[in-house]
């Protein structure tokens, strides 16, 4: 989750918000995405235009909210026959909620004979166009899409909202194309802040919440279809023992590893077998064993395992933390 609190000048954190929202759904490599736009303010005051009741505003919100998981005749059909909306009020709603483009589509609707009228709208249009004019600078308006069919159903968000959405793939590993939707959400929400002060001092915020359980189910189907090992830790070694009694030697050398930043781990027994020990790195990815055993004490060194090769080199103590970074480095 990311935030940004406190009085600036317009769209410059609502910007920067989106900004950071592309890096993270860029860098993780999900796949093709685009992040929807939209604006309370806009919405307003194309319900206000379509005819809707100010009391109907929040549930026809709802309606319109749908639009990303069913078709506008759907969502028409509920508006008109269980919320009691005209069907003009609702076609009329239609012609504008299928819209979506980019700076040519806002520069449209400031021209819309109806929607420029509306004092709120003209707000926000003015706003969604400076956003527009930030976002090219920051060189990301392919993957940003305003989108007036986008809603965000909750009540406290007042002006610029948006939602990536990761887009349907063809991947050769799955069967069926994956698609689950959206993947990151957000928008500006002025009075929510002040509801928590007691003096009600005004704090106008932005914010952006990365879907991380949904990231995570895709990022493992992947790894589930590709076959894949993926490692879950960054120990770079395991400090083992060959034979009982030598815990207090595992001890003095994992702390040797930790005061040179080695990261090193061992397990929290006094003596572990030492397949056990071997095994827990094969299960774990951790590359490197280090074995210390009463010979190896004896001769003042440390036996070296590596997992993946399970070829053994005895290393000087004095040398371990050297021959450590050289083969990490490798890995």
């Amino acid at each position: 989750d990311f935030d940004i609190a406190g009085q600036f000048d317009p769209m410059i954190p609502d910007a920067e918000c989106l900004k950071i929202v592309h890096e993270i759904l860029s860098d993780l490599q999900l796949g093709d995405f685009v992040i929807k736009v939209n604006d309370r303010r806009i919405l307003d005051g194309m319900f206000a235009v379509c005819g809707v009741p100010d009391s109907k505003f929040r549930t026809i919100c709802s309606s319109v909210d749908k639009l990303d998981k069913v078709p506008w005749e759907e969502a028409r059909s509920e508006m008109v026959g269980e919320k009691g909306l005209s069907p003009e009020a609702a076609d009329r709603i239609g012609e504008y909620v299928q819209l979506h483009g980019g700076l040519d589509l806002i520069e449209q609707l400031l021209q819309d004979p109806k929607l420029s009228q509306n004092k709120v709208a003209k707000e926000g249009l003015g706003d969604m166009k400076l956003l527009f004019e930030y976002l090219t600078l920051f060189g990301i308006t392919g993957k940003i899409s305003f989108d007036l069919s986008l809603a965000r159903g909750l009540d406290y968000y007042t002006g610029v909202i948006f939602e990536a959405v990761l887009l349907q793939q063809d991947n050769e590993h799955l069967e069926e194309p994956l698609s689950v939707g959206s993947v990151a959400g957000g928008g500006r929400y002025d009075g929510l802040v002040g509801m928590f002060d007691a003096k009600g001092r005004k704090v106008p915020c932005v914010g952006a919440s990365i879907g991380i359980e949904r990231i995570f189910s895709i990022l493992e189907q992947r790894l589930e279809a590709s076959e894949e090992k993926i490692r879950t830790t960054e120990t770079q070694v395991l400090v083992a023992s060959a034979q009982k009694k030598l815990l207090e030697e595992r001890l003095k050398l994992i702390s040797e590893l930790w005061d040179a930043g080695i990261k090193a781990e061992m397990l929290y027994k006094k003596n572990p077998k030492l397949l056990n020990q071997l095994q827990y790195c094969e299960e774990t990815g951790i590359p490197l064993v280090a074995i210390v055993g009463e010979q190896e004490l004896k001769d003042g060194v440390v036996k070296l395992r590596i997992v993946a090769t399970r070829e053994e080199v005895n290393v000087r103590r004095e040398s371990l933390v050297e021959e450590i970074r050289i083969r990490t480095s490798q890995c």
